[in-house]
């Protein structure tokens, strides 16, 4: 006889998933709020808990949303509704919506969001970029390959083609008829892991949120040549994945018996929204 999956199921597929303890000691991941004995039947997933986002998830019919981003990184005193975040977190309780966040966990996992985003590129032989200390099979950023050799040019067109870039673009160091073919990626903000990719004799890394100054100062050290850097803006980079844990979650609760559905958010949450040449 099948069962209802609850909240605190969902938590706990989550959390085997995507340890808590591989998260950051800044981060705040887990379960932000909703009540871990309801039943869920279907589940919203997103890069952002945003106004618009929870607006989606309401209407969708979920019971619950999950999205990579925590919603209240610091330490809070109100969650009144005068405030932006407090109000959201009123719109969830009351519509009766719980909020589970899988943030620098789900950049670490294997398979995580780096490997969404090197599948995305069609990359191939992925290995770890940056282990952890105690485990090579875990950790920040991936490398792969290309099935052919490409130019800078091409890549950077092929990613903008498959990722949501949005307004902002792709944006690249380097020689566009360079031939790359051996790519490092690292969904969201990759700028800790530029060590490890000048270590690992690649042609190029695709990240985001890359500062004028580091980006100058690597381009610098490495004379212009490889690797190049790639800035595919941190939503883009980090959207592709909502639908690989969208699919993991439901195969890890399919011992239930019951069908839980999911939805992905197309709503893009890069507050970039305007660009002019």
């Amino acid at each position: 006889m099948s069962q209802p999956v609850l909240v605190r199921d969902v938590v706990a597929a989550m959390e085997v998933r995507y340890r808590p303890d591989w998260a950051e000691d800044w981060d705040a991941v887990g379960l932000v709020c909703g009540d871990p004995s309801v039943a869920v039947t279907k589940i919203h997933f997103a890069v952002d808990a945003t106004s618009a986002v929870v607006d989606e998830a309401i209407a969708s019919g979920a019971q619950m949303l999950i999205t990579h981003h925590p919603l209240l990184f610091d330490p809070v005193q109100s969650v009144a509704t005068t405030t932006t975040k407090g109000a959201i977190i009123h719109r969830l309780i009351s519509n009766g919506v719980a909020l589970f966040a899988a943030h620098t966990n789900a950049d670490r996992a294997n398979p995580g969001v780096s490997d969404a985003l090197a599948t995305a590129l069609c990359l191939m032989d992925i290995e770890v970029l940056e282990p952890l200390s105690d485990d090579d099979q875990i950790g920040l950023g991936r490398v792969g390959r290309l099935g052919e050799p490409m130019s800078l040019q091409a890549f950077v067109e092929h990613v903008h083609s498959v990722l949501p870039v949005g307004v902002a673009g792709v944006k690249a160091t380097g020689d566009p008829q360079a031939m790359i073919q051996r790519i490092a990626v690292c969904g969201g903000a990759g700028g800790s892991a530029l060590p490890a990719v000048l270590a690992a004799d690649v042609d190029a890394y695709v990240t985001s949120d890359l500062s004028h100054h580091r980006a100058g100062e690597f381009a610098d050290d490495v004379d212009g040549g490889k690797p190049f850097l790639i800035d595919a803006t941190h939503f883009g980079t980090e959207w592709p994945w909502l639908q690989q844990a969208a699919g993991l979650l439901i195969a890890d609760l399919a011992g239930f018996g019951t069908t839980v559905e999911t939805t992905i958010s197309i709503l893009s949450t890069d507050p970039w929204r305007i660009h002019s040449h």
